[in-house]
């Protein structure tokens, strides 16, 4: 991890030196984005599961009302599992964003549509938080490798999943189904 950057920092402070950061942070210190990612295989380096540091940069500022501003842009890839084949993927990750600090949750009602607004409590923001935040909206709410085309369906049960090759894989998850009822049939 790239330590560039203060674990809290005063938004306020920052905004009047309108100070950047800039860094990489790995994704196993992000707690609630790790649940939400591809399980890691312990001992297996597959690329498709790697889980690589990702790049962020922060900087702030005021706008014209005289609100804090935090200008932020993270990118880098999430390994995620894809809803079509339920195989790992990476997620090309390349956010930005312009945040408004706020001291109250009241506070978000005068902020203007441009921004989001982030919470800040006793003066104290990490920039960790905010990094991870902009992981956790990036992540598709359905997320699809974009390598696999549709799933064909048929009607004896048998799945079509094309593969990265451009070979169909058949899995036909119910075919010893069959041979299992007429066990129990007998019995």
């Amino acid at each position: 991890m790239s330590r560039e950057f203060p674990d809290f920092i005063d938004p306020w402070k920052a905004a009047d030196g309108r100070r950047s950061f800039q860094g990489t942070m790995p994704l196993k210190r992000l707690q609630r984005l790790e649940s939400m990612l591809a399980p890691a295989e312990n001992g297996q380096s597959d690329v498709k599961l790697a889980r690589k540091d990702v790049a962020f940069s922060v900087r702030f500022g005021y706008d014209e009302q005289g609100l804090v501003t935090i200008r932020i842009n993270v990118n880098g890839s999430l390994p995620l599992v894809c809803q079509r084949s339920l195989e790992p993927y990476q997620e090309k990750i390349d956010r930005s964003s312009l945040l408004v600090v706020i001291e109250q949750i009241s506070d978000q009602d005068d902020v203007p549509e441009s921004y989001d607004p982030v919470l800040v409590e006793n003066r104290r923001l990490a920039i960790q938080d905010i990094v991870e935040e902009e992981l956790l909206l990036a992540i598709p709410q359905v997320p699809r490798n974009p390598e696999v085309g549709e799933i064909e369906l048929s009607t004896d049960g048998e799945v079509t999943v094309p593969s990265e090759a451009g070979k169909e894989q058949s899995h036909k998850p119910f075919a010893g189904l069959a041979g299992l009822m007429k066990a129990d049939i007998k019995d």
